[in-house]
């Protein structure tokens, strides 16, 4: 078994809580989907925001897909000028049998744009 880490991002529509919770959730869905992974195989996942985001931590939607004893964090992504507004993006740190060149970063909807080298 291998520490592995894998990236993932998505872009909200709107800075909504309820929206949040729901795209972060399905984010977080696809990435262990995607992997093959259990919520057993996470280490720990860290969160980071786009500034323009403020309506709630992104780590509740982990929680609420009974996601509760992994170390999670929340942190607020560099404020650069043109970056891609209202994103939510995650570095989940993993426990896998999987080679680093087969492990799924996930890049939703539009958040493709960020990462077209690695994101599936």
């Amino acid at each position: 078994m291998a520490v592995r880490a894998v990236r993932g991002a998505v872009q909200l529509e709107r800075d909504d809580a309820g929206h949040m919770r729901d795209q972060v959730g399905e984010l977080l869905t696809a990435v262990l989907e995607r992997n093959g992974l259990t919520p057993d195989d996470l280490i720990s996942v860290w969160f980071t925001a786009t500034p323009d985001l403020h309506s709630d931590f992104p780590a509740v939607a982990a929680r609420k897909l009974g996601i509760v004893d992994v170390p999670l964090i929340c942190a607020q992504e560099l404020a650069i000028e043109g970056a891609m507004p209202r994103v939510v993006r995650l570095l989940a740190h993993i426990e896998t049998d999987l080679p680093k060149s087969a492990v799924a970063h996930v890049y939703l909807g539009a958040a493709a744009a960020l990462r077209k080298d690695i994101a599936q």
